[in-house]
């Protein structure tokens, strides 16, 4: 339940003129109910249960939806089926699309094939090419065991989810929150605009340093990703 005190109406200045908020219209009828921090609870612990067993892992991100070009999603089968072979489990988000794709391939090479899927209203459960699924009701818990789950990291195409797994886990690397992990961007034609805006952009402006952008590195087929992992990760 929010505790913040519920202070003097807030004054905007509009225009010239004054317009006075009154806080205590505010709806909080939405306030968090206690029993929620039981499940959150759950959800941690059973995912770190989970992910313990699996000593050597590689965690895919990527599109839930199946609108990219069809050889990122043969790319990411491909590749999971390479390190499934060179005893990885793969670990992905459960759900259809790059993650499905990367599953897929670890499960039909013989692997391990785990999925941690998200609960939502409006798509479909967990693929069907997994030996261990979980479920998660909360975005951020499910990205906890995302972040801490594998010894590398490979982000295929995706939309705003996947973007923000990938500068979750980077953030954590850059402050040290988690161990420096490889981080490979698959895609040459999808990164390299954004990897241009972060040195064009925020190089210049400081907001970060130049050596940041050698947290992860990019991959342009599915040799050159397997090459990188398996030199990086010293298998």
């Amino acid at each position: 339940m929010d505790d913040r005190k519920i202070t003097a109406p807030t004054v905007h200045r509009m225009e010239g003129e004054l317009r006075v908020c009154d806080p205590l219209k505010v709806d909080h009828t939405k306030d968090m109910e206690s029993w929620r921090i039981l499940r959150i609870m759950d959800e941690l612990i059973r995912g770190f249960e989970t992910l313990r067993k699996y000593r050597l892992a590689a965690t895919f991100f990527g599109s839930s939806r199946c609108t990219f070009e069809d050889q990122i999603y043969k790319d990411a089968e491909r590749l999971a089926g390479m390190l499934a072979r060179s005893n990885f489990a793969v670990i992905s988000g459960g759900a259809g699309g790059i993650m499905e794709a990367a599953n897929k391939g670890a499960f039909e090479a013989g692997g391990q094939s785990v999925g941690l899927n998200i609960k939502l209203p409006d798509e479909q459960g967990g693929n069907r090419y997994t030996t261990e699924t979980m479920n998660f009701n909360y975005f951020f818990t499910r990205r906890v065991m995302l972040s801490f789950a594998s010894e590398v990291y490979i982000v295929f195409p995706g939309g705003f989810g996947t973007l923000d797994e990938f500068f979750e886990v980077l953030t954590l690397v850059q402050t040290n929150k988690i161990k420096r992990i490889p981080i490979i961007l698959y895609g040459a034609t999808f990164w390299t605009p954004l990897i241009a805006f972060m040195r064009d952009q925020l190089i210049p402006n400081k907001a970060i340093d130049p050596e940041d952008l050698d947290l992860f590195v990019l991959a342009d087929s599915v040799e050159d990703a397997y090459e990188k992992i398996v030199t990086l990760v010293k298998c």
